[in-house]
């Protein structure tokens, strides 16, 4: 026989009114929508970072030249018409000469940057020959505030490396023989240290038409006009006098 008893119904309220349900879903979905627009600005942010060095040319070439008479300015210089461009705007030649090493520091840095090859100009590229004395010849503390750069060596034995940034400040260094790369990020301080009784070769690219260098020691005790010698003092904690001396030799 059927049963015929009959279950209770059971009505449940909703935990909250149903216009505090509406509300509370309209702010979810604005919070969502907020969510979307961060990512999207990160990314967009990211993006922009990534293709923060040498802008991309919109065109084939843009041999530079010095007069306003061009056609086009792009990146701080004039532009050749390119009807106009020759195959001398885009050659150098040189780079096989072992240079003299008989300075400060015992290294000489040729460089093919836009300056020597015109028709680097938008490309993003630049490059250096660097030639170390034996037993020393140093490539000094330096940065390039517009390029990384990446180094083989041909001859010669050298000791490289690079500094993190702030707070770490850690070296990171190498020892490097023929064949070997080594890179170094953009706006690093890094060095290059010739450790062996050889002559030392190595060619380097730079991802920047105009790399820019700063030498470390040559901007700190060689700035025009000196920087107060009471502000390096307290900075490298060291003697006024011998800030001076410093000053004296650059």
């Amino acid at each position: 026989m059927a049963s015929t008893y009959k279950w209770p119904f059971i009505h449940a309220e909703p935990l909250m009114p149903k216009k505090e349900i509406e509300a509370n879903s309209t702010i979810y979905k604005k919070m969502e929508a907020l969510q979307i627009i961060v990512a999207i600005f990160i990314l967009a942010l990211a993006s922009s970072l990534t293709f923060a060095s040498d802008p991309s040319p919109l065109q084939d070439f843009c041999v530079a030249i010095n007069d306003p008479k061009g056609s086009l300015f792009v990146n701080g210089k004039f532009c050749k018409d390119a009807k106009l461009a020759k195959a001398d705007d885009f050659y150098f030649s040189g780079l096989h000469i072992r240079k003299n090493t008989s300075n400060t520091f015992g290294s000489t840095v040729t460089p093919v940057n836009v300056a020597q090859m015109p028709g680097l100009h938008t490309l993003g590229i630049s490059m250096v020959r660097i030639d170390y004395a034996p037993n020393g010849g140093l490539n000094p503390p330096h940065t390039h505030p517009r390029a990384s750069e990446i180094l083989v060596v041909l001859e010669g034995t050298l000791h490289v490396g690079f500094v993190t940034s702030n707070p770490d400040n850690r070296l990171i260094s190498k020892v490097l023989y023929p064949g070997d790369v080594f890179v170094f990020p953009v706006g690093l301080i890094h060095f290059q240290y010739n450790i062996g009784n050889t002559y030392a070769v190595a060619f380097a690219g730079l991802s920047s038409e105009n790399p820019g260098v700063i030498t470390i020691a040559n901007a700190v005790f060689g700035s025009n006009p000196s920087i107060n010698a009471d502000i390096l003092a307290k900075a490298f904690n060291l003697d006024r006098k011998m800030v001076k001396n410093l000053q004296s030799e650059f």
